[in-house]
């Protein structure tokens, strides 16, 4: 018989065998190809350093400053109404609960299993005269199991932490939810606005046109005009009703969609009054430019967190190579004869503890294969996050000079108008003096209604301009949101293999920010998380 010192040896030799064996499972050549874009090394570009750089982020409430409180009313409506926001909030709370979930898996786990049945003995040949057969009993069971994973690798710390960022991304999707759907809520009373704009336009150039109708006809019955001329005057006229029956289609279809947008029915927007929109100024922008934009751009924030939690995900597939050990224990009770609660009384009771070891050793490529694909997933959410720098310093530049040509085409839009209008009146009076024809009339109203369109869609152009310039600085926020730190974008920063500096460095994460994002509120920002956990290759 083998002595306990030999067993020992051997036990300890196998172990050392295993664990050699596991080794063999290498990280070794799979690795993050992608680096994140620094926004402050991009040329902002000569429109932007050009343009007025003193001024404050966006207010939160931005689109007040259009002076407007049936619009005030309307985007209230929609951030409290919107099915797609609410959706969009409902996955903050999905993903927070999933995180929960995530990390449960870090806590001792509990289960109890009891079993109560009577049981009627068979009467047969099998059981014989044996003092069980043909006789009722209690078969009842009773056991409380508990196990605790040793997390010493990190990989449930950073499947939660993992699970965390995601929801903190999903905050930030949802804020910019709610900065879509304000900007969609302008931009469709602006789209309102101009067509009622238009719509005067069109009613006005409808009277002037049928003056000169009637004036043609009068010529003609004094016989200083022709038959063309009084047909010509004529023509125009079904064009002109057909253009203002258009617009009118327009501004109805444009209150359904505003009702729409505030999760209502079309019947809601019947109420709709004429919008009464102004704006002294654009917005300018602010002088932290372009790299304060990755706390005020919700899709920017959002990305970050998406980095974050891939960065996570490589440190997980890491430790899925390295030895799971977990602590098991269980108590029971079992009898299968006897009163009702025999099975609680110590001669029934039994137990077991101890330790369970699982390890990879031949798994065929799928280690490495996850590790691969955590690696490729976060090079795509880090390049998707520089698109997302670049797009973002893009738009801030296509409006600000969109804004500024407006400027200046607004003032060119005037001086049209004024001109075409002096043409007008002095064809009209000529035609109605006999000194011109028909045609210079026509020509000359003409000018003057596509002039009185440009000033229209101009303005209409310069209110929504701002709208776009305040949704690609990101809205508006009381304060710039949250992101992950710089190294918690990176896999196998803070943590080690679970140490107790990884452990202090979570404990004391936790307390400072890891409080679920604000799904009800008008605008979830996500806290800071806790930087990630590192397996070592």
């Amino acid at each position: 018989m083998q002595s306990p010192v030999a067993t020992r040896i051997a036990a300890a030799a196998a172990l050392t065998i295993l664990l050699t064996i596991a080794g063999c499972a290498s990280t070794g050549g799979i690795a993050q190809q992608a680096s994140r874009t620094d926004p402050a090394s991009l040329d902002a570009g000569s429109a932007i350093r050009a343009a007025d750089a003193d001024a404050q982020w966006p207010a939160a409430d931005w689109w007040r400053v259009y002076g407007d409180p049936q619009l005030d009313a309307w985007i209230e409506a929609a951030q409290a109404n919107n099915p797609s926001l609410a959706a969009a909030q409902a996955r903050v709370r999905e993903a927070m609960s999933m995180a929960g979930v995530a990390r449960s898996a870090q806590a001792p786990q509990v289960n109890g299993d009891l079993s109560i049945k009577r049981q009627k003995w068979a009467d047969n040949l099998y059981y014989g005269p044996g003092p069980l057969a043909g006789e009722q009993s209690w078969n009842n069971t009773g056991t409380l199991a508990l196990s605790y994973h040793l997390d010493l690798w990190g990989k449930d710390r950073n499947a939660a932490e993992r699970a965390l960022d995601a929801a903190h991304a999903r905050a930030a999707d949802a804020r910019a939810a709610q900065l879509e759907l304000q900007a969609n809520v302008v931009r469709t009373y602006i789209g309102m606005s101009l067509d009622y704009a238009l719509l005067d336009i069109a009613r006005a150039t409808l009277q002037q046109q049928q003056q000169i109708a009637d004036l043609a006809n009068r010529r003609l019955k004094g016989g200083i005009g022709t038959q063309l001329e009084a047909s010509q005057a004529q023509t125009p006229l079904p064009e002109y009703e057909r253009q203002i029956d258009a617009l009118e289609e327009r501004i109805a279809l444009g209150r359904n969609q505003l009702a729409a947008l505030a999760g209502k029915g079309p019947g809601a927007g019947d109420s709709i009054q004429r919008p009464k929109l102004s704006l002294a100024a654009p917005a300018g922008l602010p002088s932290a430019l372009p790299a304060e934009l990755i706390g005020h751009r919700p899709d920017i924030v959002a990305a970050r967190w998406t980095v974050a939690a891939q960065a996570r995900g490589i440190d997980v597939a890491k430790a899925g190579f390295y030895p799971d050990i977990d602590l098991l224990a269980s108590i029971g009770g079992y009898a299968a004869m006897g009163p009702l609660f025999q099975f609680l009384k110590n001669p029934s009771h039994s137990w077991s503890a101890g330790p369970a070891l699982s390890l990879p050793i031949f798994d065929g490529g799928r280690l490495r294969s996850e590790l691969g694909a955590a690696s490729a997933g976060y090079d795509e959410a880090v390049e998707n996050y520089n698109q997302s720098i670049v797009g973002a310093l893009k738009d801030v530049s296509d409006q600000v000079i969109r804004i500024r040509s407006l400027t200046t085409q607004a003032q060119d839009a005037e001086r049209s108008v004024a001109a075409a209008r002096k043409n007008y009146e002095l064809a009209r009076e000529g035609y109605r003096r006999g000194l011109t024809d028909y045609l210079n009339v026509l020509t000359a109203q003409n000018q003057l209604l596509r002039a009185q369109e440009g000033v229209a869609k101009v303005h209409a152009e310069r209110l929504g301009a701002h709208a776009s310039l305040v949704t690609a600085l990101g809205g508006g926020l009381d304060e710039p949101a949250n992101g992950p730190a710089a190294n918690e974008t990176l896999p196998g920063h803070g943590k080690g293999k679970g140490g107790a500096e990884g452990s202090v460095s979570n404990s004391a994460a936790a307390s400072n920010g890891t409080a679920a994002p604000e799904a009800a509120g008008p605008a979830p920002r996500p806290a800071t998380s806790p930087a990630p956990h590192a397996a070592a290759d």
